[in-house]
C-alpha cells in the first residue's frame, strides 16, 4: 500500500499551488486531482482494514465505512500489510535502546528492505537476545492515526503525522491510553497477525504497581506531570477500561492464535512502566481517599537522565545492571488483578482511588467515595479467562519475589473472606476486615517496590497459588455482582463508600446504563435473564423515546443553590456550636436569613473549606469545635451530597450530562446483547430465547443514528457522532469509541466468527432483508493493492474480511455449502462452513492465495429476525 496522503494535505497543497500559479482553472484542475488521489489514498486505507460492504441496507453499509474509517482515524492502520520496512525497526530500535541497536547492527543492517513480521520476529529470535526480542514484539508499523482526546481542552494537539522533518515518508501513532487500545482491538480482527504485539505493547507499558501511563505513543509513553499553579493540571493513574481492554485483547489472541499466550506465559520477554507516581499507604487512603498519589520528582529527574543516556527504554524499570528488567507474561496480565483486588470491597466493587480511576471525567468526581460494580463485572471475565488459560497449564510459575509475596497475601485475605459468603451481605466490620487485609497486603507490596531497583529476583511458586487465589476472587466477586442487583432486575454501576472506623457501609446511586452494560459483559448473567434486563431498561426512566435510545443516566431537575442550601432547624439546634454561634450573631458557618432559613455559609466550595473554617475558629470556641466538627461534617454532607456528585454527568445538560445519550455506551450495550445472543446459542438455549435476544439487539441498534433521519438525529446519520444531549442533535463527529464496538458488531451480524484458530461463518444474526433484490458491482481492494469489482448476483450481500471478499448467496439448496476460490483459478468446495487450519492460515495472513469466499446459504441458515 502506498504511503497514505489523503484528504488531510489537500488544504496544504491548495494553498502553496494558489501561491504558484497564476492560471484560476490550473488552480482548479490541480485541486480537483488533489481532492480526488486523496479519497483514493482514504478509499485505500478504509479497504485495508475491510472497510467496504455491499448490501441491499445502503446506510448500513455507509455506517460501517464511516465507523471503519474513524477507527482508523483514532488508532492508524497497518502501513503494508505484514511487511516491515526493516530500516523504520532499526530507527525504532535505535530510538528505544541504544545499547540493543549497538549489539545488533550487523544484523539489522544484513537483512532485506522488507520483511514479514513473522520472519523478523524469527530473525529476532535466534540471537538469543530477550531486549531485542521484546522491543520486536512491540514494534507495530501504524500510519494515518491521530492523537484523540477532547478539543476542548488546551492540552490536546490534533496531527496526523505522515512525514517527518526531511519530508520522508514516516510511521507514527499517538493516543490516550483509554483511546487507542480500543481502536486497535477492532483493527486487529482484520490484522489478526499483529494482536500480540498489540498485547505485548500493552503490558508493557503498565507499571510495577499495576496501572497505565495517561499517553502510548510511537516514541513510548508519556504521564502527566505535577504543575503546581496550573488549573488543568491533576496527576493520577487513568485505570479506566484497563481490565477489559486488555482482556479482549487477550481474548482475540485466544480465538486466532490458541497456542501463543501458552507460549508467552513463561517467557521473561515483557517491562514495567516506571512512572514517577507513588500511591500512598492504605492508612492514608482511608484517612484522605481523595488525595492518593504523590509525585517522585527526584525519579522523573533520574528517568530523563537515564532516556538521555540510553533512549525510551529509560522510561522503563531497569535491573541492577541497567538493563529493562522483564518478567513472564503470566506475571504482568497477575499485577492488574492484583491491584484491583487491593481495592476490593466485597458487596460495594473497586473502591476508587488512584485519582483519575474510571470510565469518564463524569465519574472522576468519584474518586475516594466511589466504589466501581463495572470494573468488579469486567474483572469477573478476566478471571474466567485466566482460569481457562491456566487450565491447560500444569507447571509451577516463576515470578518477581515481591510479586509472588503480594499473591500470597492478598490469596490468603481472599480465603478468609470466602466462608463469609452465600449468606447475605457482609457485616460492616467484616467488610472492614476484608477490605484491610487487602490493602495492606497491597501496601506492602508498594512500599517494597517504590524504589530505584523494584525487584530483588525470582522465586517459583506452585500453581495451584495462582488457580486458588483465581476460584476465590471468583467467589467474592459473583457474590458482590449478586449483591447489586437491584429490585427491578437492574445491576449498580458505582456505590459510595461509608467509612466509619472499623467499618465500612457501602450506599447505592441511581440506575445508570454503564453497570447494565458490564453485567451483561461480565459472563455472570444467564441468557434468559439478560433478555429481562435488556427489556428492562427499554422501560427504565434511562429510555429516550425520541431517539429511540437510553441515556447515561436518568434525567432530573437540577435544584439551585437556594434551594439546595436549607439546613433543618433542628439539626441546627442539635449541635452545640451552632447554638452558640447563633447566639452571638455569628454567621461564619451557618447564618438565618429573613425567611428564617438556616444556610452555610455561602463561601464553603466543600467539606474542605468548612473544615478550614472550623479551624480558624478554634482559638474563639476552644472545645466546642472539636465536639462539634464531626456532626458539622455529617450536616453537611447531609445538605449538599457531595459524595453522590458525579461531575458533569451529575450537574449539565450538555456532554455526558443529563437528559444526554453516550453513544459509545449505546454501542456497547449493542456488542453485549450481541455477546449474550451468541454465548445463549453455544450453550444450546431454546430458539425462543435466541430469538428473543436477537430481537432485542436489533431494538438497540435501531436506536442508532444511521436509522434516522437527519432531522431525528440531527447530523449526518451515518457518521458516527459522541452523544445526543437532550437540548439538540448529535454532537462532536467521530469523536467516539462507538466505531470501535460497531465495527466488531456488525462483523458478528455477518457471521464472522473465530475460535480455535479457525473461522465459523455463523449468519444467524443477519437478516434477509439485507440481501439484495437485484444484482450489483461491488468494488473493493485486494490485498496485492489492486482496486477489483465482484458481481454481487440478486439475493446476495458481499464484504472484505482480511482484504479477501465474501459473497453470501440466499438460495433455496438444500443445505449451506462454502466454496474457495483460489488464485490459481482453482475452486474448492467444503461440506461444513468453516475453513480447514491451513486455509485459516492463509486469510489471516493477507497471503492472496485466496480469491474468494463463497457461502451458498437458506433461509434457515438466518434466525429470521425481523423487527
Amino acid at each position: 500500500m502506498t504511503e497514505p496522503a489523503g484528504l488531510i494535505v489537500v488544504g496544504a497543497q491548495v494553498v502553496d499551488l494558489v501561491r504558484q500559479l497564476a492560471d484560476p482553472a490550473a488552480v482548479d484542475r490541480a485541486v480537483a486531482a488533489s481532492v480526488a488521489a486523496g479519497c483514493d489514498e482514504l478509499g485505500r486505507i478504509v479497504a485495508a482494514a475491510d472497510g467496504f460492504q455491499s448490501a441491499a441496507e445502503e446506510s448500513v453499509t455507509t455506517h460501517h465505512y464511516a465507523n471503519v474509517l474513524f477507527n482508523v482515524l483514532r488508532g492508524g492502520v497497518f502501513h503494508d500489510q505484514y511487511q516491515v520496512p526493516v530500516a523504520d525497526f532499526a530507527s525504532n530500535v535505535r530510538h528505544f535502546n541504544t545499547d540493543v541497536f549497538t549489539r545488533h547492527r550487523e544484523l539489522l543492517q544484513c537483512l532485506p528492505g522488507k520483511l514479514a513480521a513473522a520472519d523478523l520476529l524469527t530473525a529476532v529470535r535466534h540471537t538469543g537476545d530477550p531486549q531485542l526480542e521484546r522491543l520486536c514484539y512491540e514494534y507495530l508499523p501504524l500510519t494515518f492515526g491521530r492523537r484523540h482526546g477532547d478539543p476542548s481542552r488546551p492540552w490536546n494537539k490534533f496531527a496526523i503525522r505522515l512525514k517527518d522533518g526531511r519530508g520522508q515518508p514516516l510511521l507514527s501513532y499517538e493516543g490516550n491510553w483509554r483511546d487507542i487500545f480500543q481502536n486497535w482491538e477492532a483493527l486487529t480482527f482484520s490484522f489478526p497477525e499483529f494482536i500480540e504485539n498489540v498485547v505485548a505493547k500493552f503490558v508493557n507499558a503498565s507499571t510495577v504497581d499495576g496501572y497505565n501511563p495517561y499517553r502510548i505513543t510511537r516514541d513510548g509513553l508519556d504521564w502527566e506531570v505535577e504543575e503546581p499553579g496550573n488549573p488543568w493540571n491533576h496527576i493520577g493513574y487513568w485505570g479506566d477500561h484497563q481490565i477489559i481492554y486488555l482482556l479482549k485483547l487477550l481474548e482475540l489472541s485466544r480465538q486466532f492464535h490458541p497456542a501463543s499466550l501458552g507460549e508467552l506465559l513463561h517467557r521473561s520477554l515483557f517491562s514495567f512502566a516506571n512512572v514517577p507516581y507513588r500511591i500512598r499507604s492504605f492508612a492514608e487512603l482511608v484517612a484522605d481517599p481523595k488525595r492518593t498519589v504523590d509525585y517522585d520528582h527526584a525519579l522523573a529527574e533520574r528517568i530523563a537522565n537515564r532516556v538521555a543516556e540510553m533512549g525510551a527504554d529509560g522510561k522503563l524499570v531497569l535491573d541492577g545492571d541497567g538493563n529493562v528488567y522483564q518478567v513472564n507474561l503470566l506475571e504482568k496480565l497477575l499485577l492488574p488483578l492484583l491491584a484491583k483486588l487491593g481495592n476490593l470491597v466485597v458487596d460495594g466493587g473497586i473502591w476508587l482511588v488512584t485519582q483519575r480511576p474510571e470510565w469518564n471525567d463524569a465519574n472522576n468526581a468519584l474518586v475516594g467515595h466511589g466504589v466501581s460494580v463495572v470494573t468488579l463485572c469486567y474483572l469477573r471475565r478476566y478471571v474466567s479467562f485466566m482460569q481457562e488459560l491456566l487450565a491447560e497449564e500444569s507447571e509451577p510459575v516463576e515470578l518477581s519475589a515481591e510479586v509472588a509475596e503480594w499473591l500470597a497475601g492478598t490469596a490468603a485475605a481472599l480465603a478468609g473472606v470466602r466462608p463469609l459468603l452465600g449468606n447475605g451481605p457482609l457485616g460492616p466490620d467484616q467488610r472492614w476486615q476484608s477490605m484491610q487485609e487487602l490493602g495492606l497486603a497491597a501496601t506492602r507490596y508498594r512500599q517494597s517496590v517504590y524504589r530505584d531497583r523494584p525487584f530483588s529476583g525470582k522465586v517459583t511458586r506452585p500453581l495451584a497459588q495462582v488457580t486458588n487465589l483465581l476460584e476465590d476472587t471468583l467467589a467474592a466477586i459473583d457474590h458482590s455482582i449478586r449483591s447489586n442487583r437491584r429490585e427491578d432486575g437492574t445491576y449498580n454501576a458505582y456505590n459510595l463508600l461509608d467509612l466509619r472506623g472499623n467499618e465500612v457501609g457501602v450506599d447505592s446511586l441511581y440506575l445508570m446504563l454503564e453497570g447494565q452494560v458490564a453485567a451483561l459483559s461480565s459472563g455472570a448473567i444467564a441468557p434468559q435473564a439478560a433478555a429481562a434486563l435488556v427489556e428492562t431498561l427499554s422501560d427504565s426512566d434511562i429510555y429516550r423515546p425520541d431517539q429511540r435510545s437510553f441515556m447515561l443516566y436518568p434525567d432530573r431537575p437540577l435544584p439551585g443553590f437556594l434551594e439546595k442550601n436549607r439546613v433543618p432547624a433542628d439539626r441546627v439546634e442539635a449541635i452545640a456550636l451552632l447554638r452558640r454561634m447563633h447566639a452571638a450573631g455569628d454567621d461564619r458557618i451557618v447564618s438565618r436569613d429573613a425567611d428564617g432559613c438556616y444556610r452555610f455559609n455561602a463561601d464553603f466550595r466543600n467539606a474542605g473549606d468548612l473544615a478550614g473554617r472550623l479551624d480558624a475558629l478554634s482559638g474563639l470556641y476552644g472545645e466546642d469545635i472539636e465536639a462539634s466538627r464531626q456532626a458539622l461534617y455529617t450536616l453537611y454532607e447531609f445538605v449538599f451530597r457531595h459524595r453522590e456528585f458525579t461531575g458533569r454527568s451529575g450537574s449539565m445538560f450538555g456532554f455526558e450530562g443529563l437528559g444526554c445519550i453516550y453513544w459509545h455506551m449505546v454501542s456497547k450495550l449493542l456488542l453485549a446483547v450481541q455477546e449474550n445472543f451468541f454465548a445463549a446459542i453455544d450453550d444450546g438455549e431454546e430458539h425462543e430465547v435466541c430469538r428473543r435476544l436477537g430481537a432485542l439487539y436489533y431494538r438497540v441498534r435501531d436506536g442508532i443514528g444511521f436509522n434516522k433521519t437527519p432531522a431525528e438525529y440531527g447530523a449526518y446519520p451515518t457518521d458516527p457522532y459522541s452523544h445526543t444531549p437532550g437540548h439538540g442533535g448529535a454532537q462532536q463527529p467521530g469523536m467516539t469509541g462507538q466505531v470501535k464496538e460497531e465495527v466488531l458488531t456488525r462483523f458478528g451480524e455477518l457471521g464472522l466468527r473465530v475460535g480455535g484458530g479457525a473461522v465459523h461463518f455463523d449468519p444467524r444474526l443477519l437478516r434477509a432483508r439485507e440481501f439484495s433484490s437485484a444484482a450489483r458491482m461491488f468494488r473493493f481492494l485486494d490485498v496485492h493493492g489492486q482496486w477489483q469489482s465482484l458481481t454481487v448476483p440478486k439475493s446476495a450481500l458481499a464484504f472484505t474480511w482480511c482484504q479477501v471478499p465474501i459473497l453470501y448467496h440466499l438460495r433455496g439448496a438444500v443445505r449451506p455449502a462454502l466454496r474457495i476460490s483460489r488464485q490459481d483459478g482453482s475452486v474448492q468446495a467444503l461440506p461444513q462452513l468453516s475453513l480447514p487450519t491451513e486455509l485459516n492460515t492463509q486469510l489471516f495472513r493477507r497471503t492472496g492465495l485466496i480469491r474468494l469466499i463463497t457461502l451458498d446459504l437458506t433461509q434457515e441458515s438466518l434466525l429470521r429476525i425481523e423487527v
